[in-house]
């Protein structure tokens, strides 16, 4: 069974940096784009970041500028490095990996907890 671990949350304050990290627990066939989503209280799930197996990347606008997403692809993991953090940034984010052939799945980290506040 696929699992995505993820690592990497806390609680830091507003201008701090955080690293995730999330690494597909066996080898995953068929990998396109990996992710990463965020859910903050009373809100929907959003995409945060997402990079393709080629390494074009795409961010919220709220993030851009901020956040640098990257991925291994030997390894099969991808990181989210979060600066200049905002109380706003405050969610639970999600790692999703995208893979399978002929038909793409998604996959579900467990979720990480990051908490911005002074």
């Amino acid at each position: 069974q696929v699992q995505l671990v993820e690592s990497g949350g806390g609680l830091v304050q507003p201008g701090g940096s955080l690293r995730l990290s999330c690494a597909v627990s066996r080898r995953m066939f068929g990998v396109s784009a990996m992710g990463w989503y965020r859910r903050a209280p009373g809100s929907q799930r959003e995409l945060v970041a997402a990079i393709t197996s080629g390494g074009a990347t795409n961010y919220a606008d709220s993030v851009k500028g901020r956040f640098t997403i990257s991925r291994d692809n030997a390894q099969n993991t991808v990181s989210l490095q979060m600066t200049s953090l905002k109380p706003e940034d405050t969610a639970v984010y999600y790692c999703n990996v995208k893979a399978g052939w002929p038909v793409l799945q998604d996959y579900w980290g467990q979720g990480t907890q990051v908490a911005v506040s002074s």
